[in-house]
């Protein structure tokens, strides 16, 4: 039988060590944020995604193993446990293939099987199931059987009784139920109609269904939702169904032996325990297997949807105004910091009529040149058009300076009734408090939308009809690897936001936000080990993740962990870079962007390949019998090998067009390939 390991290395195509590696960091207690960020050189640097794949498949396969051991051992106090038995639990592969092993075993409620065993009708049962060619008649079988003190009045009493024992044995058939079960997936048929004969408006959303009939194997996940629930509403009646006689067929394949005089006997038992055992409970179980598929995939959509969502770009460092529009109540304004702070708050009516409108824009500009206001985030809700119209009048009758966005305000109302929207803002109206939300989700989405429950987002569907543990595991994955991806400012990130830091949870997060509240900012990572409650293993799995800008140490405000600041000051120094004598990268990057330094990289080897063109053209051989140039064979090296770079920066991946970046700033080349650009120019224009 293979390992735990051995099956996760096929799965999911990767070494069997590197697979042992991550269930030894798992079991150790470290997170996944800190195993796909600073372990990878102990599992192939295996991402997020692919940890928390391994880590929920080798849930379920210690659950499978655990539940293979807890059924062998109920077989074998029944004293019923066999080699051949044991072998099959061992190699079963899914819990539903263990479960219908053990089946036959499992302690039953008092059924027509059970009562029939109770009048010692079961030996007669196991003589016609062995259905040998020599055998008497079944009829003839069960007269022995016929005791009045017992309640077998007559030969039919016996083998309606022997019967029901058989038909609860074919039901409980582990081979019978996998043939079947293949059959219904592949050949069976879902159908829905209309629960009532009068269509009402609750039921009218699920029309569509009312004469519905699809293949199994081709019913989408959107679709098995929507007919549970509207089977749970009363809308709906849902039924799964296989042809009879090829049901019948396949189960007769397993259990009948021709030429038996038991022959027509069995069939009628198999025709029983298919009518009344094997089709409902098939069905029950098929029904709840398209329901787990149907919700795990739609458990993905909604973390698939929710990534992008959290990691918009930061429209930071600027006086942002919040309009959260609205007809009746009017659209409510707030004017945040660069930091997140409300300045002014205020309610406008723009949507009353034109004089409103005016009145709107008046207001709104001159809260706009008081706070010197350089950004409006708009909400996308109701009347964000009409908003959005008054806002674009706005900045013309201003005269520019100041842009617009419509921002995604879903979940917004949710946070603005919270109670930690009540503790962060409890002088501002419910109202306001949206306004506030949909001004730093512009700011900072990925900083705000933490604060808000992920369901709440509006970015999946019915997910409200989700099993609740399995949804928030999920959905809560995304949202702590999303923020450990980006990393957390120590010293401005809020309660909710450090709670999604690896290591941390609630009451840590708290305990930082207190301690920095009583004892000022953060100075380095290392005060952080003197946060309550916050022991060294916590802070081994968050001090990467947490940035300290105002730290001495340059290293406290990076991604580097504190356990390779040995080493990477060792690297730092290998190459001389320094305080004193910081990098060129770090020089060219110092007020710039990565974006900015690979634009300059590229407008600057664009002018040295037109320079490399000129002078290939100039040291050409004029003939073939002419002396090859050492000049214009250096040109042309060059110029293939410029036109590489040139081709990363364009069209590359991240981490190439930063390994052309640091290959410029080697012996400051982009420098020195600057200033002979520069003075090649000057020449040519005869300035010098």
């Amino acid at each position: 039988m293979q390992s735990i390991s051995e099956i996760l290395a096929q799965e999911l195509n990767c070494k069997q060590e590197y697979i042992e590696n991550v269930i030894a960091l798992l079991d150790e207690g470290n997170t996944i944020p800190f195993i796909a960020r600073y372990r990878k050189e102990q599992h192939g640097a295996m991402d997020d995604t692919a940890l928390r794949t391994l880590e929920t498949r080798l849930q379920y396969l210690r659950n499978l193993a655990q539940r293979r051991e807890e059924v062998k051992s109920s077989i074998a106090a029944q004293e019923k446990l066999t080699d051949e038995l044991a072998k099959a639990i061992d190699e079963a592969a899914t819990l539903a293939e263990v479960e219908d092993l053990y089946r036959p075993y499992k302690p039953k409620r008092r059924t027509r099987a059970t009562i029939a065993k109770e009048k010692g009708l079961e030996p007669l049962a196991d003589a016609i199931f062995a259905q040998t060619l020599k055998m008497d008649a079944p009829e003839v079988l069960a007269q022995a059987y016929i005791d009045s003190e017992k309640g077998v009045e007559t030969v039919e009493d016996a083998l309606a009784g022997a019967s029901d024992i058989l038909a609860e044995r074919i039901s409980d058939d582990a081979e019978v139920r996998k043939s079947l079960r293949t059959l219904m997936n592949r050949r069976g048929t879902a159908r829905s109609a209309a629960a009532k004969d009068v269509e009402d408006d609750k039921t009218a959303v699920y029309r569509q269904y009312f004469e519905f009939s699809q293949p199994i194997s081709r019913l989408q996940s959107h679709q098995v939702l929507a007919l549970n629930r509207g089977e749970r509403e009363g809308a709906l009646k849902v039924s799964l169904s296989v042809d009879r006689d090829e049901a019948l067929q396949c189960i007769r394949r397993g259990v009948v032996k021709p030429g038996s005089p038991a022959m027509e006997f069995i069939k009628s038992v198999c025709d029983d325990s298919y009518d009344r055992l094997l089709e409902p409970s098939m069905e029950r179980e098929l029904r709840t297997a398209l329901t787990d598929m149907a919700n795990e995939q739609a458990i993905h959509n909604f973390a698939l949807n929710l990534r992008p969502l959290l990691m918009q770009p930061p429209v930071k460092g600027a006086i942002t105004m919040g309009l959260d529009p609205g007809y009746s109540h009017g659209c409510k304004v707030a004017v945040v910091d660069e930091t997140g702070k409300v300045l002014d708050t205020t309610v406008v009516y723009p949507t009353f009529g034109e004089k409103q409108k005016q009145d709107a824009i008046a207001k709104l500009s001159q809260l706009i040149k008081k706070d010197n206001v350089r950004h409006l985030a708009i909400g996308n809700g109701t009347a964000s058009r009409e908003t959005e119209a008054m806002a674009v009048e706005m900045i013309h009758k201003l005269g520019g300076g100041v842009s617009y966005m419509i921002v995604n305000e879903a979940g917004a109302s949710v946070y603005s009734a919270s109670k930690l929207a009540a503790e962060e803002f409890p002088q501002y109206d419910v109202n306001l408090r949206s306004a506030v939300s949909i001004a730093r989700r512009l700011q900072d989405p990925l900083a705000e939308l933490v604060k808000i429950d992920p369901k709440a987002i509006g970015v999946g569907q019915y997910q409200h009809d989700m099993p609740e543990k399995e949804l928030d595991a999920a959905l809560g994955g995304v949202v702590e690897a999303c923020v450990n991806a980006v990393g957390v400012d120590l010293n401005t990130a809020s309660a909710p936001l450090l709670k999604q830091v690896a290591g941390l949870n609630a009451t840590t997060a708290k305990n930082i936000v207190a301690y920095r509240e009583e004892n000022g900012a953060f100075t380095s990572r290392a005060q952080i080990k003197k946060v309550p409650k916050l022991g060294p293993k916590a802070f081994e799995q968050c001090a990467g993740f947490l940035r300290v800008p105002e730290s001495k140490q340059v290293l406290d405000r990076t991604g580097v962990h504190p356990e390779s600041y040995d080493a990477a000051k060792k690297l730092a120094t290998d190459f001389g870079m320094t305080e004193q004598k910081p990098s060129i990268l770090a020089r060219l990057q110092r007020g710039a962007s990565q974006a900015e330094t690979e634009r300059r990289c590229f407008r600057v080897l664009g002018d040295y390949l037109q320079i490399l063109q000129d002078r290939k053209e100039h040291c050409a051989p004029q003939s073939p019998e002419d002396a090859i140039d050492p000049r214009y064979a250096e040109a042309c090296h060059m110029l293939e090998r410029i036109g590489n770079m040139l081709d990363i920066l364009a069209c590359g991946t991240p981490q190439e067009r930063a390994e052309v970046v640091a290959d410029l700033q080697k012996d400051e080349r982009l420098m020195r390939m600057e200033a002979r650009n520069r003075q090649i120019r000057e020449e040519s224009h005869g300035t010098k």
